[in-house]
């Protein structure tokens, strides 16, 4: 049976895709860069700051050096939060589900965002206090398609109380995040959010949003 739910955060908790979009776009365009919408959703949906950026000067035939990396990182985690203070939206239905899953499970999140970028969000909604754990993109080495990030969220609650890789099922809404929800070897409900349905097959089950689902309907996700 599911004893744990893992959320990822941007695309199944805030509806803040567009903000990532438009900060990382920005930045790369003063840095002479072009991004276009469908290039986003297609190569960095799913993965962190740090990787998009030494994807994208790679794309782009360029070098990246670390202190380079580190300044394009923290402009864009700054041009983010500005937009969220402009439009939070969270995804329809999210806020409920946290709030009645954290009646029957335990609680983690696992995401490729900075901390505080989390943190900014989860607290203005008041989510914050459902999630035993909450690991960030620089919580781990590696981001998503990686498992480190589920593996370390797993790892943390197991120290707490007893908690198998079986017993635990992902919420996802990027391809790389499904990835990494297997490679953890850990069962997968996704939200077709940010993918088309049919490119979802792999997942244990798939909804279109949160709305019309109760969290009960994924204890039996986890049985091998």
């Amino acid at each position: 049976m599911t004893d744990a739910l893992l959320f990822d955060f941007n695309g199944v908790i805030v509806d803040d895709e567009e903000q990532h979009r438009r900060a990382f776009q920005a930045v790369l365009a003063d840095a002479g860069i072009p991004l276009t919408r469908e290039q986003y959703y297609a190569h960095y949906l799913g993965c962190d700051d740090l990787a998009c950026f030494v994807s994208a000067f790679k794309r782009a035939g360029r070098s990246l050096t670390g202190p380079q990396a580190d300044g394009l990182v923290a402009d864009k985690s700054r041009r983010y939060e500005h937009l969220i203070e402009e439009s939070l939206v969270l995804v329809p239905g999210a806020a409920e589900f946290v709030e009645r899953a954290a009646g029957q499970f335990r609680l983690g999140l696992v995401s490729g965002a900075l901390r505080r970028e989390i943190e900014l969000v989860l607290d203005r909604v008041g989510l914050r206090s459902h999630f035993e754990v909450v690991v960030a993109a620089e919580d781990v080495e590696a981001c998503k398609p990686d498992p480190a990030g589920y593996l370390a969220a797993r790892a943390t609650m197991d120290r707490r109380a007893a908690l198998t890789v079986d017993r635990c099922v992902a919420l996802e809404d990027s391809l790389p995040g499904l990835a990494a929800a297997r490679a953890a070897r850990m069962r997968c409900a996704m939200l077709s959010t940010s993918h088309d349905p049919a490119l979802l097959a792999d997942a244990d089950v798939v909804w279109s949003s949160f709305e019309g689902h109760e969290p009960a309907e994924l204890r039996r996700l986890a049985i091998a």
